[in-house]
């Protein structure tokens, strides 16, 4: 890893952690935590969002306009909007998005949730997902935040992973290993 890079591992993560701070002695943490993840649908779906963001041409006023319009649209809580605005201020709204995952991710870990991610080749319904969720939870004995995701180039099979293990039965997988196996043979 590079310096720069380290750097901005912890940049975005003393950010993410000060919210966090600020949020739990003000009790709003749920709150921000809503908000945070609306912020981060938001400049998921939005390419002019993330222009704005990563755009060295877009000045700290416009950018504070922009929060305030945001902030306006979607009821911001005002802690959480003075961040924001305090990151734009200390030149380190470009890491925005970055520091809104650490801080979804430091309110999970602060519940004793570990997070798991599901990934199948067919799309499957909010019950079978409960289910695999439910057995998780029983399997690790605690609470399971479960991302799901549908990708068809699996062809069969799913994919699980819970913190640092992972569970691969997809057919690609497979079908990669068979072609690994003739190319070495």
């Amino acid at each position: 890893m590079s310096k720069k890079d380290s750097l901005s591992e912890v940049t975005f993560s003393r950010y993410s952690l000060a919210l966090y701070e600020l949020a739990d002695e003000s009790k709003l943490v749920k709150d921000i935590e809503n908000q945070a993840l609306t912020m981060v649908d938001l400049i998921s779906k939005s390419e002019d969002l993330k222009f704005c963001i990563k755009s060295p041409t877009i000045n700290k006023s416009e950018l504070e306009k922009l929060i305030n319009i945001i902030s306006e649209k979607t009821n911001i809580n005002e802690l959480f909007k003075r961040f924001l605005l305090f990151l734009i201020d200390k030149r380190r709204f470009f890491y925005v998005d970055r520091i809104l995952k650490e801080f979804i991710e430091t309110c999970s870990k602060k519940r004793g949730e570990i997070k798991a991610e599901l990934i199948s080749a067919k799309e499957l319904s909010e019950n079978d997902i409960e289910n695999v969720k439910k057995d998780l939870s029983n399997s690790f004995n605690s609470k399971i935040r479960l991302s799901y995701k549908n990708d068809k180039s699996l062809v069969g099979g799913l994919i699980l992973q819970v913190g640092s293990t992972m569970i691969d039965t997809s057919i690609k997988n497979k079908l990669q290993k068979i072609e690994k196996q003739m190319i070495e043979a």
